[in-house]
């Protein structure tokens, strides 16, 4: 595989998000505690085109805000308490745009995989707009982030403004084409479920080589059954059980 990659096996799912409030820097912080390297985060856009992290469309789950985040500024959003629903410590925090993420990841040499998570209608929009923040936010600095997303436009969208900025595409299931709209956008990994990945899909990656990651693998036996085949990526909320400095698993 000739295609330059940054990232080492064990990834922290939104930062470390069960133990802290996920796609938060307290979450980096405590995943960087236990000794992760490699983080995942979700992208996606304000109202007024500011790249920030969020997972879900709405706010309600993570916030104290309500609606849909897309259609609020980031002078709202930057507002909003994004720690007290995972408990009193971490009252306060706030959601924090990308270029926040990208000093903290860049002063301490980690790598980061960005989820594009586009409001819906805003594909290519999203991805657009995170390309070019990435392109300038990491203009000069290695190692460049994966972009990652379950949606083939705004990988396209990415590809369109920062085509030096590696891609994955995201599976939660095996559909139609998708092995071929992974090879036509360029993409050097694919990242699927791990219930789907096995054997045969593992052969059909590295055979034409691309990189082989799953989310979201939390049990030992999962991560045993993935190191197994050869997986080259385990993306993992469990940052407290999984040791981040070797490939065995433990119980």
């Amino acid at each position: 595989m000739s295609t330059p990659w940054s990232l080492p096996l064990w990834i922290a799912h939104r930062g470390a998000g069960k133990l802290a409030p996920e796609n938060t820097l307290a979450a980096f912080r405590l995943g960087a505690a236990c000794g992760y390297r490699a983080f995942e985060c979700d992208v996606k856009l304000s109202q007024d085109d500011l790249p920030f992290l969020l997972h879900d469309d709405t706010l309600e789950r993570t916030t104290n805000g309500a609606g849909t985040a897309g259609d609020q500024p980031w002078q709202a959003l930057s507002q909003l308490d994004a720690g007290s629903w995972h408990g009193r410590i971490h009252a306060g925090e706030p959601m924090p745009t990308l270029a926040a993420i990208a000093r903290y990841v860049q002063r301490n040499g980690f790598a980061l995989n960005i989820e594009i998570k586009p409001t819906p209608g805003l594909e290519l929009h999203t991805g657009e707009v995170v390309g070019r923040a990435v392109r300038d936010l990491w203009s000069g600095v290695t190692p460049l982030p994966l972009f990652s997303s379950f949606r083939p436009e705004a990988l396209q969208g990415a590809r369109d403004t920062a085509p030096d900025v590696p891609r994955a595409l995201l599976l939660d299931t095996l559909w139609d084409g998708w092995f071929d709209i992974a090879r036509a956008l360029g993409c050097v990994a694919v990242v699927t479920n791990h219930n789907v990945m096995d054997a045969a899909v593992m052969s059909q990656l590295h055979g034409a080589g691309l990189r082989a990651l799953c989310y979201t693998v939390n049990l030992p036996q999962d991560a045993r059954r993935l190191v197994a085949l050869g997986i080259d990526g385990i993306i993992t909320d469990a940052v407290d059980r999984f040791s981040a400095h070797d490939s065995s698993v433990i119980d």
